[in-house]
């Protein structure tokens, strides 16, 4: 398969799985009482994934501000990520406005994914572009049937769009240096979670950095050198034989 067929059948089965995730986010929002324009304009303003959810919650709660400063945490994360990807997005204003709209870690890491920079730009603003249009589609579906979609995390969809991450960032781990920062991040943040709210310890993660100063012969060790092979020893040339001991011999 090549790797366009390959990319479009991958951003395929994101937006699928988007369609889902935005339909459950949809009924749910319904769920909590919130009107059916609230969640609609919460995905096309805000377009924050697992961020609506908890704003849904806390709004419901009687609670928005807690709301915004939770979406505000959990998408902090967007800062690094829109350093790593300022030049992919476009030099324009319109292009970084709405580039930055529809940022995604998928949309991220499928352009991190590519080398070449004409190909990085179409790959993230078709992971982009396609994910945004999903998730108000799932949205305004979730809207429509009420609570006949459930919880996402029942049917495993939650589980789609870690597993496409991992299998993005799997080439990138084959360096030791990247492969010791992402081992400690991800210690960090599972130690974290049962003691830190919702978002810190994803944050927290960025602490698996601090590998990065550890001195270079633990980041890149040196591969052992062989030890020199034993000198062959000189031939030895074989001696004449005369003819007279040849007769002797015989």
């Amino acid at each position: 398969m090549s790797t366009v067929k390959r990319t479009l059948r991958d951003v395929g089965a994101l937006g699928a799985a988007m369609v889902a995730v935005g339909a459950s986010f949809g009924a749910i929002a319904i769920a909590y009482g919130l009107p059916a324009w609230a969640p609609t304009a919460m995905s096309t303003v805000v377009f924050a994934g697992g961020s609506q959810f908890l704003a849904a919650g806390l709004i419901a709660a009687g609670n928005p501000i807690a709301a915004v400063l939770a979406g505000l945490l959990l998408n902090a994360r967007h800062l690094p990520f829109g350093l790593a990807i300022a030049n992919t997005i476009g030099n324009s204003w319109r292009d970084r406005l709405i580039g930055s709209h529809i940022m995604t870690d998928e949309a991220v890491a499928f352009a991190l994914a590519e080398t070449d920079p004409a190909r990085r730009r179409r790959i993230y603003w078709l992971v982009g572009t396609t994910l945004f249009i999903t998730w108000n589609i799932g949205t305004v579906l979730g809207v429509l049937l009420g609570g006949a979609t459930g919880d996402p995390d029942a049917l495993g969809l939650d589980a789609a769009f870690p597993a496409a991450l991992i299998a993005l960032i799997l080439p990138s781990l084959r360096d030791r240096a990247t492969r010791l920062v992402a081992l400690a991040g991800a210690a960090i943040a599972v130690a974290l979670t049962p003691l830190l709210p919702a978002g810190l310890p994803v944050l927290c993660a960025l602490l698996g950095l601090l590998v990065l100063a550890a001195p270079s012969r633990f980041l890149h060790p040196k591969p052992p050198v062989p030890a020199p092979a034993a000198p062959a020893a000189p031939a030895v040339a074989a001696a004449p034989v005369s003819p007279d001991a040849e007769e002797t011999r015989c």
